[in-house]
């Protein structure tokens, strides 16, 4: 049985789960969860998720959700992307790295400045969350010198989860061009068979609701 992501093109957090699934040969397929429009505060939402937020996976009466969680659950299915013997806790010590330090901070700025009206745009906060920000990726650039991957020889959910919101192309102040050792690594992750970028993975995109 097909399992269900319920998912939509902008988020990042949906990406890591729905790039796991995808790089590990899961049979898996997107729902659009059209969030612009509140679809994740209505109640038939609330009801597969309390949280009321995506990713939600779903599979033969299993529902998870948490982006580290699905990609967690896909490793134990498929045996792939979760490092070699004795590597497991230095993937998940990334894999919450990223979820505090990175990935919560490159959403909320992005958000802030792209699906925000202009007016609305918090200038004090996005400048904050931009220091945060570069000292996040200060450490992954220092942390990826002389090594192609974040733990051990190959790509584990690690790295899937750190890349999650580096693809966009939506400005948030990231540039990987000011990040040399970031630039290889994402070069070396879009390398891997069957990657694919955010829009082409999960249904949703800013251009989709463009005025014509």
């Amino acid at each position: 049985m097909t399992a269900k992501l319920h998912c939509f093109g902008e988020s990042g957090n949906a990406y890591k789960a729905a790039l796991t699934l995808e790089l590990s040969g899961y049979d898996w397929e997107p729902v659009f969860v059209d969030f612009f429009d509140g679809a994740t505060r209505s109640p038939e939402f609330r009801k597969l998720n309390v949280m009321g937020e995506v990713p939600v996976f779903e599979e033969e009466g299993t529902v998870i959700s948490q982006s580290g969680a699905i990609m967690y659950h896909a490793v134990t299915r498929t045996g792939r992307f979760g490092g070699a013997e004795g590597e497991a806790e230095e993937v998940l010590r990334w894999v919450l790295w990223d979820n505090h330090k990175m990935s919560s901070q490159a959403g909320t700025t992005r958000f802030l400045m792209n699906f925000l009206p202009e007016a609305k745009r918090p200038k004090e906060v996005i400048d904050f969350l931009q220091a945060r920000l570069k000292n996040a990726y200060a450490t992954l650039d220092t942390h990826l010198k002389s090594r192609d991957w974040i733990v051990g020889a190959c790509p584990t959910i690690a790295d899937i989860s750190a890349c999650g919101y580096l693809y966009y192309p939506e400005p948030f102040g990231f540039d990987a061009k000011d990040w040399p050792e970031i630039d290889r690594w994402l070069g070396n992750i879009s390398a891997l068979p069957g990657w694919k970028h955010p829009y082409d993975l999960m249904p949703g995109n800013p251009a989709d609701r463009a005025p014509n």
